[in-house]
């Protein structure tokens, strides 16, 4: 089940904050995209990730830390991992590098408006059979979004760990192949 979001004026300002800050820091630092992104894009790319996050976090009803430099240590909101792409029939990307113990979320669109699509675990996702290398870049597993658990059934314990409500037999991701 997707779910709709629209960020307010004021929570785009403070994505745009936040994503010019990472390009500028990503520029200080001569930080390279490690995945082959267009570096023409970089801007773009940071502002609406950042926009992604806040719509997950919004959704979610989390505080969201603004991470800058952390460099894949922790998540984007809390231990979230959050991948926005623009075209809504996107996939889920994940990267061989990536946690196996990490949740990663879809969000499509462009800000303000976003579809979060569902999640998968990490070591989930990471299946031979959505191996790809699209447009030359390094290889990385391709989620479809029927695959995607529903983000209702993420669950967070009063400490901060995110789990699944259901067992994981009775989700999409465990029977698509």
């Amino acid at each position: 089940m997707t779910v709709e979001v629209t960020l307010t004026i004021v929570e785009m300002q403070h994505a745009a904050m936040l994503g010019a800050w990472r390009q500028i820091e990503s520029t200080r630092l001569g930080v390279k995209d490690r995945f082959g992104a267009d570096s023409e894009n970089g801007w773009t790319l940071n502002i609406e990730g950042a926009a992604g996050e806040m719509a997950v976090a919004k959704t979610l009803d989390r505080y969201w830390g603004m991470p800058v430099n952390t460099f894949k240590q922790g998540g984007d909101v809390g231990a979230l991992q959050v991948r926005t792409r623009s075209r809504h029939n996107s996939d889920l990307i994940v990267r061989p590098c990536d946690r196996d113990g990490d949740v990663f979320i879809l969000v499509t669109g462009r800000a303000p408006r976003f579809r979060i699509h569902g999640y998968a675990w990490g070591q989930q996702a990471k299946r031979a059979c959505w191996l790809h290398d699209y447009g030359g870049r390094p290889p990385a597993y391709f989620v479809p979004q029927s695959a995607l658990r529903p983000l209702h059934l993420l669950r967070c314990s009063p400490g901060g760990t995110w789990d699944d409500a259901v067992s994981s037999a009775d989700l999409p991701l465990d029977r698509a192949a």
